[in-house]
């Protein structure tokens, strides 16, 4: 049974919301456009389309190094960024939160930075059969330059990680274990409580990737114990680019940086150099200062609408949805899991889905087809690709309808 409430659309007034996401007034193919691609990239609403473009017109300059107004502003709105991803994920502090690309660039940095010098030949790094390639290639990386091992914990028919066998699988050479929170691929929520717990038990370290986590739930770093916890920003209604990467202050002070260059240092001379405190040992370079500032405004818009409710409003939209494609003979659906957030995968006898992402797309309905960057999740479950429709906050049950409808008109095309 979901731990998630349900609520039905009249709770929430998402009407009023999309108002706020100007792509949703835009026809495609003459239909009224029904967004379901989410999990890849999430529409942005105004007000962070408005905050990006307002730091280059009004107020731009490079930060922390200027002592003129425009410099000190930039810094101001960049920081204050920082300290809203904070409040968002309950870090202790905000000198935690070091601004990345993205959630594939805070794997590789935890990779390099922390876990790297900690492997020997026969150590093992602990993932489960679900994740996204981001969270797979880099620890195989590690392991073809260390000697390490890469183990998998797999997934039931259901798209479930067992955490006995999880458990079970940590073992005295495990040195590192990395788990999705939500799978991108199925929409299995992790129990990563649980998960982290066990792994904290075995004395081994631990990262959550929060992709698809942060937009969907609510999330607190302190209660689910993990020592690194990461998620991009573009997922978030915020720009592409721009994400974040919390960590435990005692290691990311312990790590060495990851890329070296401007700001991210002490001081600088041919004899060697010292390095910046957390979290600027981490940002070399000018960073994606406007985009920060715009992910601090989407960190706003959540967190006002009410990462709560928005997870009840998907909730009831995948559970429509759900029963409404069960209706539809010959779709399969891929990943049902007992806890899921807003994302539905399916395939359909007789059509390949890019073909079916093809035909919704003349219906003015968007999805994504193709492996999710999951492959392994694919070959789990027998199937090339999958079509996946994710849901967000603007969605409505108007949204699953024209899905529903676009997808007979495939059977029909198809025969």
């Amino acid at each position: 049974m979901s731990t998630v409430t349900p609520i039905t659309e009249g709770t929430v007034d998402i009407a009023r919301y999309r108002q706020d996401f100007p792509v949703l007034a835009r026809p495609m193919n003459d239909r009224p456009l029904a967004f379901l691609d989410s999990a890849a990239s999430a529409q942005k609403p105004e007000c962070v389309i408005d905050a990006e473009a307002r730091c280059y017109r009004e107020y731009y300059a490079n930060i922390h190094r200027g002592v003129y107004q425009l410099s000190q502003r930039s810094t101001e709105a960049y920081e204050g960024a920082r300290a809203k991803v904070a409040e968002l994920v309950n870090a202790p502090d905000k000198r935690e939160v070091v601004f990345l690309r993205g959630t594939t660039e805070a794997v590789n940095l935890v990779a390099s930075s922390y876990v790297r010098p900690r492997l020997e030949p026969g150590d093992e790094i602990l993932i489960t059969g679900m994740e996204h390639h981001s969270n797979i290639v880099p620890w195989q990386l590690l392991c073809e330059e260390t000697g390490a091992k890469l183990v998998v914990s797999p997934i039931n028919d259901r798209g479930e990680v067992d955490i006995d066998d999880f458990r079970g699988r940590l073992g005295p050479r495990t040195k590192f274990a990395a788990m999705v929170h939500v799978s991108n691929a199925l929409g299995t929520i992790n129990p990563v409580h649980e998960m982290v717990a066990a792994a904290r038990e075995a004395g081994v370290p631990t990262l959550v990737d929060g992709a698809q986590g942060v937009p969907h739930l609510a999330v607190d770093v302190q209660a689910i114990g993990c020592d690194f916890y990461c998620f991009s920003g573009h997922k978030l209604y915020g720009p592409s680019g721009i994400g974040a990467l919390w960590g435990r202050f005692d290691l990311l002070r312990a790590m060495r940086p990851y890329q070296g260059g401007g700001e991210m240092i002490r001081y600088v001379s041919f004899e060697g150099s010292a390095f910046a405190a957390p979290p600027q040992r981490f940002e070399a370079g000018t960073p994606n200062i406007a985009g920060a500032i715009a992910l601090g405004v989407a960190v706003d818009y959540v967190r006002e609408v009410g990462q709560s409710t928005i997870a009840a409003h998907e909730h009831t939209l995948l559970e429509y949805a759900t029963a409404r494609l069960e209706e539809i003979d010959g779709l399969r659906i891929i990943g049902t899991a007992r806890e899921k957030a807003g994302v539905i995968s399916f395939v359909l006898k007789g059509a390949h889905p890019h073909d079916i992402g093809t035909i919704l797309d003349q219906e003015g309905v968007a999805v994504r087809a193709g492996h999710h960057c999951a492959q392994p999740v694919m070959e789990r479950f027998g199937v090339p690709a999958t079509v996946r429709a994710s849901f967000g906050l603007y969605n409505n049950r108007d949204d699953v309808d024209a899905l529903v409808n676009a997808l007979y008109r495939v059977k029909e095309f198809f025969g």
